[in-house]
């Protein structure tokens, strides 16, 4: 059974892209393999984070991978931080990766721009942080998208430079753990972006946490053309907000684009748009009472935490502390 590892910002309750993309597909992985989710606050600091916000945006992750499916009897769930192992060996890596490695990693010229002087160093030396949260509990699987394949291509490089230069096999290959096609939901505003977040506008997305009316008020005001539906997928070439109203009806009923056509090709969208909202209503609705009913009772929800934490720690500390005596650290005991 291979070790899966996966971690997710507490950047705000996640949305339909992040859902249908990422969190969703964790879910059977549990029954399949030994895995650990991760809260990745310590990620998060990289850029500045108002102190209160970033801990309510804490448990609001957690609340919503419970609340999705993960399951602590089957997975391993936790924060970043509870682990100290994930920064000691982190450390380790700093000085086994090469600034010339560094310097390729593309996120961070994305992010920082023109600005990279002012940036903190801790994003600049994220992608070593990354590597240690994986090879910390020698996970062999994770699963990336496109953006993050680089970073995996940087882990291993620093596995085997460390097992290079300490003569030894300690650290194992660390492969992409592909999903299967995901789904790419877009913004409800500009079909050729993607749904975020970040976005200023509330109404280019839809939050896990959105009520029915919110859902129903932000799919009927979903940007769309004034043709209907076509009665074949390859009319939807060239319609951005078309193609994507239907590729999220087919990921959130289990179905496909070509299916979604088949039932729905000639309709209106004011007809179209309302089969949508009742069918992420139906799918929704319980995702967000689950995770309000966890986000209202916090002592159980830090229990969750505090038990994932420990069950994570007695994989890393092991492994960090075999990790420091390769080194040559003094033990301490």
């Amino acid at each position: 059974m291979n070790r899966v590892f996966s971690g997710i910002q507490p950047s705000g309750v996640p949305t339909l892209g992040n859902y249908l993309g990422a969190i969703r597909n964790w879910v059977p992985m549990q029954d399949e393999h030994e895995c650990l989710f991760c809260v990745v606050d310590m990620h998060a600091i990289t850029v500045f984070q108002e102190p209160a916000q970033l801990l309510a945006q804490t448990r609001e992750m957690a609340a919503t991978l419970l609340a999705c499916g993960l399951d602590p009897a089957k997975c391993t769930l936790f924060v970043q931080s509870h682990v100290p192992a994930h920064a000691e060996l982190a450390w380790i890596f700093n000085c086994v990766a090469r600034l010339g490695w560094l310097n390729r990693m593309t996120q961070f010229k994305d992010k920082a721009g023109k600005n990279s002087e002012a940036m903190s160093s801790g994003l600049y030396v994220y992608p070593n942080l990354m590597a240690a949260d994986i090879l910390v509990y020698k996970a062999t699987r994770v699963p990336v998208g496109e953006d993050q394949k680089q970073h995996l291509e940087l882990a291993n490089d620093i596995a085997q430079k460390f097992n290079h230069d300490y003569g030894v096999e300690f650290f194992p290959h660390i492969e992409p753990h592909i999903l299967g096609v995901a789904a790419r939901v877009m913004s409800l505003r500009d079909g050729t972006k993607k749904m975020s977040k970040s976005d200023p506008s509330d109404q280019s997305r839809i939050n896990l946490n959105d009520d029915a009316d919110t859902i129903r008020n932000k799919i009927k005001r979903a940007k769309t053309d004034p043709e209907p539906l076509p009665e074949a997928l390859a009319g939807l070439e060239g319609r951005a907000e078309a193609r994507n109203l239907v590729g999220i009806l087919a990921a959130i009923t289990g179905t496909t684009p070509e299916g979604v056509i088949r039932e729905h090709g000639g309709q209106g969208f004011g007809t179209f748009k309302t089969v949508l909202a009742d069918a992420l209503i139906a799918h929704l609705e319980p995702i967000r009472t689950k995770m309000l009913r966890y986000l209202e009772d916090l002592p159980s929800l830090d229990a969750e935490l505090r038990k994932g934490a420990e069950k994570a720690e007695a994989i890393a500390q092991p492994i960090v502390t075999e990790a420091k005596r390769i080194v040559g650290f003094l033990p301490r005991a």
